[in-house]
């Protein structure tokens, strides 16, 4: 009975020893069919909401002036002269907004972008503090009218003194050491900046 006992064990041992070199034949044949690949996409692409995200960023700073500007007139009359001088102070902030984007305004290519951006402009035209506005002289009586007029009068100078084509060429410059920042944050590392005239 031992003896037979042997036997069955020795043949279960061997069924059980063919059935995993069978199974180990079948998996590398199967590994052998299936190859198994890995490719490395070198490309960064951008999507539609990152652009819609840097679109809504909406009105964009590069540079704002400070500015003061001392206005007067002069009212001529029959006896006297009436006099209003007034200090008026104002930063007028120079940028570019991004709603006025053109459509296809952005272009990713591989590892590089190319940006077609607005022109760099004033971007809001309420810049005088009137808060801050200080009579310097006031002589005789002034209305409203003559205010406004004088109010209108340091609006215009300031757009002289503050948009100057120095101030709009350093708001070009630091708009695109902000843009190239931002577009290397998002992983391009080749940044073309193209501004509308």
């Amino acid at each position: 009975m031992k003896r037979a006992q042997l036997k069955i064990y020795a043949t279960l041992w061997l069924a059980a020893a063919l059935a995993v070199a069978v199974v180990v034949w079948w998996l590398v044949g199967a590994l052998r069919k299936t190859a198994l690949t890995v490719a490395v996409d070198q490309g960064i692409n951008i999507t539609p909401q990152q652009i819609a995200s840097i679109k809504a960023i909406g009105e964009w700073e590069f540079l704002s002036v400070d500015d003061e500007e001392l206005v007067d007139t002069v009212r001529r009359g029959f006896f006297s002269d009436d006099h209003l001088a007034r200090i008026y102070y104002g930063t007028l902030r120079i940028g570019i907004n991004l709603h006025d984007v053109e459509p296809g305004w952005l272009k990713a290519s591989g590892d590089s972008v190319v940006a077609r951006l607005p022109r760099v402009g004033l971007l809001d035209k309420d810049f005088i503090d009137e808060a801050r506005t200080k009579n310097f002289f006031e002589s005789g009586r002034w209305d409203g009218t003559a205010r406004e007029a004088l109010y209108m009068k340091a609006h215009r100078q300031m757009l002289v003194h503050g948009l100057t084509e120095q101030h709009l060429e350093r708001a070009r410059q630091n708009g695109e050491v902000q843009f190239r920042q931002m577009m290397k944050a998002l992983g391009f590392p080749h940044v073309g900046i193209r501004w509308e005239d």
